[in-house]
């Protein structure tokens, strides 16, 4: 499925191991989206944390779970490509030069 807003194409819930029916809605579970998207359960909290992807739902009081449009937000971030718009610091050059002057 492609992702209007960002052009990025995500899996469908239902092609994901791990999601469960819930009154007629297909919710995946937390370490599925983790599996899905190849990015850490850290990642994805401090994202929750940060306001930039949806924060999912509780179920039975313990469970995090993400709809199919929470999964297509989730994956959207994680493959978002941004233009570095900021100059890089003729210092920062010395991180990765041993110190040498670029």
């Amino acid at each position: 499925m492609l992702h209007i807003e960002t052009g990025v194409t995500v899996r469908n819930v239902a092609d994901i191991p791990k999601s469960v029916i819930i009154d007629g809605i297909a919710y995946i579970s937390t370490s599925a989206v983790l599996e899905a998207l190849s990015i850490s359960r850290q990642t994805l909290w401090r994202w929750r944390n940060e306001g930039k992807v949806p924060p999912g739902r509780r179920y039975r009081g313990r469970h995090v779970v993400f709809s199919q449009a929470d999964f297509e937000a989730i994956s959207a971030h994680a493959n978002l490509l941004e233009p570095i718009t900021t100059p890089v610091h003729k210092d920062q050059l010395k991180l990765f030069n041993g110190g040498r002057k670029g």
